[in-house]
């Protein structure tokens, strides 16, 4: 994919500050900005969406239809896959705007999640652990302490904060009358994924950033797992570790981490009964084991600073 952002280790540093100025943004003009951000992420979460859908509908227009683009003039061309993705994409989240229902805005969140980890790479675990640990920094500071500075929790207002449906200010807009948008409902906005409860009374939320950044770095060490089998033609490389540990792959460590650290911060959550920092459990439960790991391989220095670059025979196995 010639689209594909690979982040540095500047972009790393300066990211969390970046979230921050925007946390920021939203909790103090959260009532002036709404209606753009809620337009902006509409449009986002649609080509997002249509990004996931576009496998399907490959399938499914395969057997009745040749890969011929149509033409749209100045719009560009687009197969019948693409427009098919587009469409459903468009349906959904306008039924979402019209009901404001958790499930679609579920679906439109995994929409961005997915997008996002199939168009950003870390290129280097230098480069994950400064992104990471920076993110966990913000997390920690804005769910723990920012009550202290600005007397409310910055990230759990504006995560919770519901944002007037546009139809509704079109309808005040133009004046079509009090009941014209009277039935819609103020949208959560899909930067999170939220999970009811068993009695159906409250909801948990888990942010997309705590799905894609750790999501990231599973990304790059599945793409170091191939590449260092593609190198060793899967003879187990040199390490302080037995020969059935070396068959470990740095990816089911991470992942098993990513598992033991989401099952961590909820049970954190259940028994505090309060808003807690998914990356704080998330960070050291895949940071930790992935580092002890390469360093008892002997893979740590190779996988610290040196990108690695792999054939493009073999990209099919590497694009995660």
């Amino acid at each position: 994919m010639d689209c594909i952002q690979t982040i540095d280790s500047t972009q790393a540093l300066f990211l969390p500050i970046g979230a921050s100025v925007s946390l920021l943004v939203m909790f103090f003009f959260f009532d002036s900005v709404q209606v753009v951000f809620t337009i902006c992420t509409a449009v986002l979460a649609t080509i997002a969406f249509a990004f996931l859908l576009l496998p399907m509908c490959q399938y499914l227009t395969r057997p009745c239809s040749p890969q011929n683009k149509i033409s749209f003039g100045c719009c560009g061309r687009f197969t019948l896959a693409e427009l098919l993705s587009f469409s459903l994409s468009v349906l959904l989240v306008l039924i979402w705007v019209l009901t404001g229902h958790w499930l679609l805005m579920d679906a439109l969140a995994m929409g961005l999640c997915v997008a996002m980890i199939a168009f950003v790479r870390l290129p280097s675990l230098k480069v994950s652990c400064l992104l990471l640990s920076g993110l966990l920094i913000y997390d920690v500071f804005w769910v723990f302490f920012s009550a202290y500075i600005f007397n409310s929790n910055v990230m759990v207002k504006v995560a919770t904060q519901p944002a007037e449906n546009p139809i509704d200010v079109l309808s005040r807009k133009l004046h079509l009358g009090p009941g014209m948008g009277r039935d819609v409902p103020r949208l959560s906005l899909p930067g999170k994924l939220v999970f009811p409860s068993s009695t159906g009374s409250h909801f948990s939320m888990l942010g997309i950033g705590d799905i894609v950044m750790p999501g990231l770095l599973l990304c790059f060490v599945l793409r170091y797992d191939n590449y260092k089998k593609q190198a060793n033609g899967e003879v187990p490389g040199p390490g302080n570790m037995p020969g059935r540990m070396q068959r470990v792959s740095y990816f089911h460590c991470t992942l098993i981490g990513y598992f033991v650290g989401l099952l961590t911060a909820t049970v954190a959550s259940r028994i505090h009964r309060a808003a807690q920092p998914a990356l704080l459990y998330l960070v050291p439960f895949t940071l930790l084991p992935l580092l002890t790991m390469a360093y008892l391989k002997g893979d740590l220095r190779r996988m610290w600073s040196e990108p690695f670059h792999t054939k493009s025979s073999s990209s099919r196995f590497l694009e995660v």
